[in-house]
């Protein structure tokens, strides 16, 4: 039995890289543009290579009406989208061309935002890492895994200052963030102390409200709080 298991620490998830591989973050900012949860437009896309380098920063103007841009979480407003927005497709041809097919994504649910963008896997991308499942982490208090969110993740671990109320998102910041929390994932998952101190601090420090908690409707929008959804729209995942 490893030290990590015998400390009641799950071990953590390994890591399958080829050599040399080439790994990027993609964000994804959407609004609002309907009432119910499910109604959201793409309207921000980044990408961030392995050196946090922002390699592209799209605004995307929607082809049907904004109902809310939920700037409070998003930061986005009409005028940002009117003065640097683009067509969808002409976004995603963009993005296409700066984006290796090789690459390795990384992200929080990175598999909503490759979604969202109409990606395939082997066609414009090699692999899919999540932090949601790299960082799932067994908490022995309730005898059951816990996972955490972006945010958590960026305070505890790189001290990135987050918002009080959850919102204050942006696309590039996150995609930085995914970055330098896969790579912490990387120097720390195949050493047992390193990544113990890891849990620890996680399970320590009692996570924030999310911007959907603190506000199951902004504007009318239904936020997709499972607990208290309003709009009686399905949860898919």
């Amino acid at each position: 039995m490893s030290a990590a298991a015998s400390n009641g620490v799950a071990a953590p998830l390994p890591l399958s890289l080829p050599a040399n591989a080439q790994y990027y973050s993609i964000d994804v900012e959407c609004v609002a543009v309907g009432y119910d949860h499910n109604a959201r437009a793409v309207a921000q896309i980044s990408l961030v290579n392995q050196y946090e380098k922002a390699v592209l920063n799209l605004y995307v103007l929607p082809s049907v009406p904004v109902v809310s841009y939920l700037t409070p979480l998003t930061g986005l407003t009409r005028e940002v989208l009117g003065r640097n927005g683009i067509p969808f497709q002409a976004a995603i041809q963009i993005l296409k061309q700066h984006l290796p097919a090789s690459a390795i994504l990384v992200g929080q649910n990175i598999f909503q935002d490759a979604a969202w963008l109409g990606l395939k896997d082997g066609e414009d991308f090699a692999q899919l890492m999540d932090l949601t499942g790299l960082f799932r982490i067994w908490n022995e208090k309730y005898k059951s895994y816990s996972v955490f969110s972006q945010d958590h993740l960026a305070k505890v671990l790189l001290g990135w200052e987050v918002s009080a109320d959850g919102g204050g998102h942006d696309a590039v910041g996150d995609a930085v963030k995914s970055i330098r929390l896969f790579n912490l994932y990387q120097s720390t998952h195949k050493h047992e102390e390193r990544w113990a101190e890891v849990c620890e601090r996680l399970l320590s420090v009692e996570p924030g409200p999310s911007f959907a908690k603190k506000n199951p409707t902004f504007e009318g929008v239904c936020m997709g709080n499972r607990k208290q959804c309003q709009c009686g729209a399905p949860f898919f995942g």
